[in-house]
């Protein structure tokens, strides 16, 4: 199933970098980025992280609350969130729960090899639930120009 705009975002539960229940239902009345990512600390992914921080203020101003999703764990998270000074949430989608749902976790391929992997993909969901958009052709260098266009 591919999700599009229009469609109600899937919700889901998982936890925070900080082993705290997070749910897209708690962001109701607020508009959320909900990004996913391949891995912590790579540089295209660092890329992407960086320019939405340093977009932060601008983002929240537009009413986003950012939420990067990964497979990877919270300690990683923390990690990354402290090395990169992170103002916003990362969840630690480890079973892949929100990436079976939003139709993220891809086969892929690099140097002639085929694997299963996050899909760089980046959902608009507006304060109702309803996704606005869907960005597939992410920039990570200039993601937030994307998302405030």
């Amino acid at each position: 199933m591919e999700l599009k705009a229009g469609d109600k975002a899937p919700d889901f539960e998982v936890n925070d970098q900080n082993g705290n229940k997070v749910k897209l239902s708690d962001f109701k009345g607020k508009k959320v980025v909900l990004y996913f990512y391949p891995k912590d600390n790579t540089p295209g992914c660092t890329a992407e992280s960086c320019n939405l921080r340093d977009n932060y203020k601008a983002l929240q101003s537009a009413g986003y609350e950012v939420l990067g999703v990964s497979t990877d764990s919270e300690k990683s998270h923390q990690k990354f969130i402290e090395k990169q000074n992170l103002p916003f949430t990362l969840l630690a989608d480890t079973e892949k729960q929100i990436h079976e749902k939003y139709g993220t976790w891809v086969e892929k391929q690099m140097y002639g090899r085929t694997y299963m992997g996050t899909a760089r993909v980046t959902f608009l969901i507006d304060e109702k639930g309803v996704i606005e958009e869907v960005i597939e052709k992410v920039k990570t260098k200039d993601h937030a120009a994307q998302i405030l266009k």
